[in-house]
């Protein structure tokens, strides 16, 4: 793949740029997956800018169960998050110390994210390591997943995989993505 030393020539290349107007995504459905108790995605990002202040999405799915509404990974205030479309819960939350347990993306480089929804639970990896801030354990931390647990019953069920671009201020990027996997279990970098 094109994720290795040689460059992304064969990854998939998305303009991002700044305005809602102007999103941009490149989809594939979930229907190997559906009816599963549990979801894994791996796959490699490369961008050129750091992540804004403002909100912004690079990856989406819609779920059902949240009323149509989009499950959302991206970054605000400089470092990685979710966020539920539904009810604009974001995790973690957006506190000083709630950012300070996320991290950015790294510029410039491939970087292998991963993540995987079991019921209620969400768990975030990068590059193998887990994100403090972008884990859904059950139990409410402070500054982290506190307005996230305000949605009882809260078990996506996603139908799609997005990746690409979606600005609600400013900021835009060039991101790659490469090697997309999917499955029931975890994948691993």
């Amino acid at each position: 793949m094109g994720h290795g030393t040689a460059g992304p020539a064969k990854s998939l290349r998305i303009d991002g740029t700044a305005g809602y107007c102007n999103h941009i995504f490149a989809a594939t459905d979930l229907t190997e997956v559906a009816g599963s108790s549990s979801l894994h995605v791996r796959f490699y990002v490369r961008h050129t800018t750091a992540l804004p202040a403002a909100h912004v999405t690079f990856l989406a799915m819609h779920d059902p169960n949240d009323g149509g509404k989009d499950l959302r990974m991206g970054g605000q205030n400089g470092a990685l998050q979710w966020n539920r479309e539904s009810d604009d819960a974001t995790l973690p939350e957006q506190s000083p110390n709630g950012v300070a347990l996320s991290r950015p993306l790294p510029l410039d480089e491939w970087t292998c994210v991963e993540y995987g929804i079991e019921g209620s639970t969400l768990e975030t990896r990068v590059n193998g390591e887990v994100v403090e801030g972008l884990v859904v354990d059950g139990t409410p931390t402070h500054d982290i997943d506190r307005q996230w647990l305000n949605k009882a019953g809260w078990s996506p069920a996603p139908t799609d995989l997005r990746l690409g671009w979606e600005s609600y201020g400013d900021g835009a990027d060039t991101l790659w993505y490469d090697d997309v996997a999917v499955g029931t279990s975890p994948i691993g970098c």
